[in-house]
């Protein structure tokens, strides 16, 4: 059974449509993920006049969050009807001390970790519940590898709504008691993130579910857009200009795209300059299906089953995977993939240098600028944005048998001058 929602109740903005990925066939705007004729992903379409309107006086002059963008985004424009924490304007952190020891000439870490609920997944869950606000849904929920399921727990709990969150039984610890201290219903599953996602599928078709909002499944082309903005906000935070080469790490592989594609709305309504820059992916080892078809030279992205540290970023099915790919290849950018152990040292490199504890999904990217360094797939003379998703005292685990006391002494002056502290 499905609702009919009232998609008259999202306007005005300048969303108007939505548009099969795949085949290019259009819908109207609803809460609908999957084209009626070919099962292809949708996304939304804009009415491309009403964003050419947006000038950088009207961003400039508008909230310190998310909103700023409002006139670029498909929901959330009247403030009343928000669902949100006004996540954004996090820090664009230079990064001298780490581009030094990795010999390059202009680094960037955009620290998401500084949102509400510390990491990115702020930008998105803004953006759908406004959306499902929107079409009258009273219930959210989700499937999530953490990060999403802290977001939708604090994001319900603010606006009262009740919510559902579901989660591989082996998460993190401290992402399921950052989820749980919301006071939703949160529900630890015996599987992978990817039967996490195929439940919450099979529970959405069922009866008793007509009036949820399932983040990342019925109002995921809403959902997606929210990572728009971490596009919009590098470029301008760089004075209104791109970057020449931008690392972001990829689970899913959406918000690889969606940064790519703010890139290309804001250079198309001519609000930054259309200068040529590079996307770069990194995964984990552990689950790298993106990376393993980049390497391969194919189009087909062969699911796995994940293993490793990286948790946040361990989605063996990627559904944005050959996009992900598409984006690479246009831009001459590549994918890598590391190990746990690469992983662990790209966190401790970051924070030694940038003073930013990175969980483990931004080890992943650090580690992966490195190794395409290293491999002369990544020009160090190029000026470079890398993507901090999330922070890593949700991670700390990955790292607490290496991050340990560097002395351990008798409280007197002897025991110091003996420890070499004198």
């Amino acid at each position: 059974m499905t609702l009919l929602h009232d998609t008259s109740r999202i306007v005005p903005a300048p969303a108007d449509r939505l548009v099969c990925r795949n085949c290019g066939a259009q819908f109207p705007l609803g809460p609908q993920h999957a084209c009626h004729d070919c099962f292809g992903p949708l996304e939304v379409g804009y009415d491309r006049d009403a964003l050419a309107s947006v000038t950088r006086a009207q961003i400039e002059s508008g909230p310190a969050s998310i909103w700023r963008y409002a006139g670029l985004l498909p929901a959330g424009q009247d403030p009343a009807t928000r669902v949100t924490l006004d996540p954004g304007m996090t820090p664009l952190v230079r990064a001298d001390r780490l581009a030094a020891e990795l010999g390059m000439r202009a680094l960037w870490v955009k620290d998401d970790s500084a949102n509400p609920t510390h990491s990115f997944k702020d930008r998105v869950v803004s953006v759908a519940l406004s959306a499902a606000r929107a079409l009258g849904f009273a219930r959210v929920a989700c499937a999530s590898t953490g990060n999403l399921a802290n977001s939708v727990a604090a994001h319900a709990a603010r606006a009262g709504l009740p919510s559902l969150v579901l989660v591989p039984a082996d998460l993190e610890p401290s992402k399921i008691v950052t989820t749980a201290v919301y006071g939703g219903a949160l529900v630890a599953v015996d599987g992978s993130y990817d039967e996490v996602n195929r439940l919450c599928s099979e529970l959405l078709e069922s009866d008793g579910f007509e009036d949820t909002a399932f983040v990342n499944i019925n109002v995921r082309p809403y959902y997606a857009e929210g990572s728009k903005t971490l596009g919009y906000e590098v470029a301008e935070q760089l004075g209104w200009r791109l970057p020449a080469q931008v690392v972001v790490p990829m689970a899913s592989g959406s918000l690889l795209t969606k940064v790519d594609k703010a890139f290309r709305e804001l250079a198309s309504i001519g609000l930054v300059e259309d200068t040529p820059y590079a996307v770069f992916g990194a995964q984990s080892a552990g689950c790298n299906p993106i990376s393993a078809a980049f390497a391969a030279g194919t189009d087909v992205v062969r699911p796995v089953r994940p293993t490793g540290i990286a948790k946040s970023l361990n989605i063996g099915n990627p559904a944005d995977g050959p996009y992900a790919l598409d984006v690479v290849r246009r831009s001459s950018g590549a994918i890598a993939d590391v190990t746990d152990e690469e992983i662990r040292d790209g966190i401790a490199l970051l924070a030694r240098t940038t003073g930013i504890f990175a969980e483990t999904a931004g080890g992943v990217t650090v580690a992966v600028l490195r190794k395409l360094l290293a491999a002369g797939a990544l020009d160090p003379a190029a000026e470079t944005v890398i993507l901090n998703t999330g922070e890593g005292l949700k991670t700390v685990d990955a790292v607490s048998g290496r991050a340990v006391p560097t002395h351990t002494i008798a409280p007197s002056l002897r025991a110091a001058e003996q420890a070499g502290l004198c």
